[in-house]
């Protein structure tokens, strides 16, 4: 089993609203999940992000791969180490 790390869409229409969820990667992207990891909120300036640190960090540990949008959430709050600059 494959599993992932990624965003599931809630909310109304033009009023989107986000999970940051562990999900099988072969479930529906707003279908079945195992853990719900934090929130985000795109529409409050500046954008909202809750995110449970510490079970992020386990899941990761465990070898769960991030989607490309929530690895950029991830290391905006911090639990992903941003690569060094040279």
């Amino acid at each position: 089993m494959s599993v992932r790390i990624r965003l599931s869409r809630h909310g109304k229409k033009k009023a989107p609203f986000y999970r940051l969820v562990v999900a099988d990667s072969r479930s529906p992207r707003d279908g079945r999940f195992i853990e719900i990891l934090g929130t985000y909120n795109p529409l409050v300036e500046p954008a909202e992000i809750k995110i449970d640190a510490e079970r992020a960090a386990k899941w990761l540990a465990n070898g769960a791969s991030p989607s490309d949008t929530a690895k950029a959430l991830l290391k905006k709050a911090g639990i992903i180490d941003a690569p060094a600059a040279e």
